[in-house]
């Protein structure tokens, strides 16, 4: 098993120094979008010589933050905080100054106001603007992202007997490391045993920290007495590049139930699955079936069963073989939404409940964050009520 895992760790590794010249590529490229995106949109606030001074020192501060982000590097995680608070309220001053011009235009064209094109109107109020922008982005970084939501659902199982009824609570995505601390850690276990579960899965990419890791596994091991049915854990794709094994062996000298293409009956014949990730992304769809399958083979055939996957792909490969309940992570929701739907929906599944057929996923949106901001997706503990489905 050991070799079979720094094999898969070394495909992922070699695919992820490829993408991560092509993401430092795109961040430039996306740092220049906002910055060029801001400095345009000051032509709705100023003009004439305050105008070239507002875009010299935005150019002038932009350029800093970025030689500060190359220099002291994405570890030194108040630096990146700070650049990208910055760069998002850049963003979003640019689409307020949009949403007030366009505003602006449909009450002329409503009113039948006459065009003057010999005078350019400028927005009123004008520090308005880039206040609100940098108050929402500071919210993003400091509230949202930080406070942990409750969420809970009943789930109808089909042969689920009365003795197996329960809660299990589902952890994801926490990201140990630069924006999120052992402590926090702790602390979000601790939030999640108060509201006494009965079982805690957490869905991958909780271990993405090499020099924390170890430490992390030992607070599993000493919270897993708080859940009666203790504590399941899968790999997410940020376990393989934070060295994977080593990891499975810290884990290995905890009760932590480390779930790889295997099943373990949980209570009165109720299955609990995990799939591995499929690391090898040229056969990504073909890898997924093929964990998927293992882990439910192990599942006595007619037991009802909840599957465990990181990607949210797994969802459909649960519903296929008649999974009660899939559980899932990865997307971190988009980390941006709107009425409760995310903002950038680029996965086939990106947040919330899914019904396949008479199977039910779910697309957990993390804890914790690669990115230190989130709006309308906080981060969320969610708690499953498993009950018997009347016929």
């Amino acid at each position: 098993m050991s070799k079979a895992l720094r094999a898969m760790q070394q495909i992922i590794v070699k695919s992820m120094e490829k993408i991560m010249l092509s993401f430092l590529l795109i961040l430039i490229l996306v740092l220049l979008l906002m910055a060029l995106l801001a400095i345009f949109s000051l032509r709705y606030l100023f003009s004439g010589r305050r105008l070239k001074h507002a875009r010299f020192s935005i150019l002038v501060f932009d350029v800093g933050c970025v030689l500060l982000l190359f220099t002291c590097g994405i570890k030194e995680a108040r630096v990146t905080e700070s650049v990208a608070v910055v760069f998002m309220a850049e963003l979003f001053f640019s689409l307020f100054a949009f949403m007030a011009v366009l505003a602006r235009w449909l009450y002329r064209k409503a009113m039948r106001v006459p065009y003057d094109p010999e005078r350019r109107r400028l927005l009123k109020k004008a520090a308005v603007y880039p206040a609100a922008a940098m108050g929402l982005s500071l919210y993003g970084a400091e509230v949202e992202r930080l406070h942990q939501v409750e969420r809970r659902f009943r789930i109808p199982v089909v042969g689920l007997k009365d003795e197996a009824v329960m809660t299990l609570a589902q952890l994801s995505d926490i990201h140990l490391g630069n924006f999120f601390s052992l402590s926090m850690l702790d602390a979000l276990i601790v939030q999640t045993a108060a509201s006494a579960p009965d079982l805690l899965v957490i869905t991958g990419d909780l271990f993405d920290d090499v020099d924390k890791n170890a430490q992390a596994a030992e607070i599993l091991e000493q919270h897993v007495d708080d859940f009666p049915l203790g504590i399941a854990f899968i790999l997410g794709n940020h376990e393989y590049l934070r060295d994977a094994p080593r990891t499975l062996s810290y884990l290995a000298k905890t009760r932590v139930r480390v779930l790889l293409d295997d099943a373990v009956e949980i209570a009165g014949g109720l299955y609990l699955a995990g799939a591995d990730y499929p690391v090898d992304r040229a056969h990504f769809d073909e890898m997924r079936r093929a964990h998927a399958e293992k882990a439910m083979a192990k599942v006595p055939v007619g037991a009802p069963f909840i599957l465990l996957g990181h990607h949210p792909e797994f969802i459909d490969d649960g519903a296929g073989h008649g999974a009660a309940l899939t559980l899932t992570g990865h997307t971190h929701g988009s980390q941006f939404g709107i009425l409760g739907l995310p903002l950038f929906p680029v996965f086939k599944y990106t947040r919330g409940m899914v019904k396949v057929g008479d199977s039910t996923g779910y697309v957990h949106s993390g804890n914790g964050s690669w990115f230190p901001l989130r709006i309308g997706c906080p981060p969320e503990i969610a708690f499953f009520r498993l009950e018997p489905k009347k016929s």
